[in-house]
């Protein structure tokens, strides 16, 4: 039984853009296969980052943790890092772990592409 999907796109109007589409749970089962994704991504040099968790309802701490634990290599690289379509569980763990300090959230992949990406 599969439970996560992560799919890995260019933008369609910035490909310096990587979006993850992740469907299902990010939790210690499936966290390796996400972190494996994850990590591609930054090996091909890809550290503008969009992940799309509309389609995620439950993210452990060993989920958050790959978010937090690559953070500084993708802002060293002139890259970023955010976060799309939580849902209110997922937002209200988010908030409460206080990542929303540190992590930019957007309600759908175009207001992050528009307002998340500071111009050099």
């Amino acid at each position: 039984m599969e439970n996560i999907s992560v799919n890995v796109a260019s933008h369609p109007k910035n490909k310096d853009i990587s979006v993850l589409s992740v469907r299902g749970f990010i939790d210690t089962t499936t966290a390796p296969e996400f972190e494996k994704t994850f990590h591609d991504v930054l090996d091909n040099k890809k550290f503008k980052l969009i992940v799309d968790l509309k389609d995620v309802n439950y993210i452990s701490s060993a989920g958050w943790g790959i978010f937090i634990s690559e953070l500084k290599r993708i802002r060293k690289q002139k890259g970023d890092l955010i976060l799309v379509g939580m849902n209110p569980e997922v937002s209200e763990v988010f908030e409460l772990l206080e990542f929303n300090t540190i992590l930019q959230s957007f309600p759908n992949v175009d207001q992050a592409v528009t307002k998340g990406f500071h111009k050099a």
